[in-house]
């Protein structure tokens, strides 16, 4: 643990800033402001955020402040600065969705999710950025224009909740709002070198209700598996505004190491699609390799459908054509290519094609439940590749068509509604974060960042911590442009 009085206040975490809040070494004043003036040096340079908002966040921040001095916390997280992905409705703040074709949204009211972090005593920084409409798996947008990966400016930080993984991996923020309809949490937590948990579908709510239907799911993002964990209890729970939730409640979550003696682990070595670059799948082998010495039980396994590119795709663009439909035509003109491109394709698909494609995923998940059953935990890469070029939407040179073709480690959770969680698991010789994806079965989401946090205790030098090996800002550049740059 760093010491608060001597490093710098942004890299801290929940439990050191609370810690120092309740001891008055610190306020959430402190904090705010340390925060506030890294968001603005990180968005200078690497193009995270769309809004910044000073004079909101020192208030919410005074006011904790002095139920800290009353001794009167609201929750493990009051007075913790975080950041909203700029697609969820944050009263007050301008949410767009990366769009120049969206109206004004300030006067609507919080989503869910944010109405439990202001509930909790969250200090909201501002909006992260997305791509439009959250539609695919890097960043940029012609609203915004590109998001640069902070351990490499000229590569992407994936997305599409990019600008999120770039405020948590450079201390502008301790906890982050991210969505994930196809991978959009894990996928820049993978290639920014931080946490991020997909939880079971229905435990965060949501509001109004996504185009993308029920692949879409709400997940915090942070620097630790202890401050996810810490975020995600402040957001779940029930809301009646979103009618897809299960009407049960999920329970708080308690986390605790896991003995691996005994832990059936499946290993999901080979994606739905393409292969896995050598350093990343040797980095997850030797994590394995760790375990099995710890006890467990690792078999190499298939999933149960490999068609699951195919029913993703098909619901996905649906959705895409469903988003499209709630904007003018005469707008259109305004709208990212790539997404006019997905959800024209959408629109010649047949209500008989979309229900077949739901029955095809109910059977999918049935057998990834099953899959779930037989073991505790699968374990793959995040992300098969390391991050590439910022402003394309795949490798140069790899032949794909979408980011879904190299991200495939990733929606077919989305489709079976699993929790998953990405942590940092080292870097390749070129410096570029690796991920490692923890998958267990729907529910199990105390589960899932147990086994997290207890590989967070195995290698702890993986994680942002203070006095730790962080991101470097090397100066102002002008990397807004839409366009891609050379790598």
């Amino acid at each position: 643990m760093g010491n608060y009085k001597t490093d710098a206040i942004w890299q801290h975490s929940v439990k050191e800033l609370t810690s120092a809040y309740k001891s008055r070494d610190l306020t959430p004043v402190d904090a705010a402001r340390a925060a506030l003036q890294r968001a603005e040096e990180v968005d200078a340079v690497l193009n995270a955020f769309t809004v910044i908002d000073h004079d909101g966040a020192i208030a919410s921040a005074r006011v904790s402040q002095e139920r800290w001095r009353r001794g009167a916390p609201l929750s493990p997280i009051d007075g913790i600065p975080t950041t909203i992905k700029d697609i969820v409705w944050c009263h007050g703040l301008d949410v767009r969705y990366g769009s120049r074709a969206t109206p004004d949204s300030s006067s609507k009211p919080d989503s869910p999710s944010v109405q439990r972090l202001r509930n909790a005593g969250a200090v909201i920084l501002g909006l992260t950025i997305t791509p439009e409409f959250g539609w695919k798996a890097v960043t940029d947008n012609p609203k915004d224009g590109v998001a640069r990966n902070p351990w490499d400016h000229a590569k992407t930080p994936g997305g599409s909740s990019g600008g999120a993984a770039i405020a948590a991996a450079t201390g502008a923020g301790v906890l982050h709002l991210g969505t994930d309809g196809g991978g959009s949490v894990r996928i820049p937590s993978s290639f920014t070198g931080i946490v991020g948990l997909k939880p079971s579908y229905g435990r965060v709510a949501a509001y109004p209700a996504s185009s993308f239907g029920t692949v879409a799911h709400i997940g915090p993002m942070a620097r630790t598996v202890e401050d996810a964990a810490a975020m995600l209890n402040a957001m779940a729970g029930r809301d009646l505004r979103d009618w897809t939730q299960p009407v049960q409640e999920f329970p708080e979550l308690s986390l605790s190491q896991v003995n691996w003696s005994g832990k059936r682990v499946g290993y999901w070595k080979t994606p739905c699609i393409g292969g896995v670059d050598k350093t990343v799948a040797e980095a997850i082998e030797r994590v394995l390799k760790d375990l099995e010495l710890a006890g467990a039980s690792v078999t190499e396994i298939q999933l149960p459908d490999q068609e699951a590119l195919e029913i993703f795709l098909c619901l996905w663009y649906v959705g895409a054509a469903n988003r499209l439909s709630w904007i003018d035509p005469g707008q259109h003109d305004l709208i990212d290519p790539g997404f006019l491109r997905v959800a024209r394709i959408g629109q010649r698909y047949s209500a008989v094609d979309r229900m077949q494609a739901e029955i095809r995923r109910a059977q999918f998940g049935a057998r990834m439940d099953a899959l779930l059953d037989e073991f505790a935990y699968l374990v793959s890469p995040t992300v098969p590749i390391p991050a590439f070029c910022a402003g394309s939407e795949v490798p140069e040179g790899s032949g794909f068509e979408s980011s879904f073709e190299w991200s495939s480690f990733s929606f077919p959770i989305n489709l079976s509604q699993q929790p998953a969680c990405s942590v940092p698991c080292g870097f390749t010789p070129d410096g570029l974060p690796i991920g490692m994806q923890i998958v267990g079965p729907r529910g199990a989401d105390g589960s899932v960042l147990s086994a997290a946090l207890t590989y967070q205790h195995m290698y702890p030098e993986r994680f942002l911590i203070p006095g730790g090996k962080w991101p470097a800002l090397d100066g102002r550049r002008d990397w807004c442009s839409p366009q891609p740059i050379s790598c």
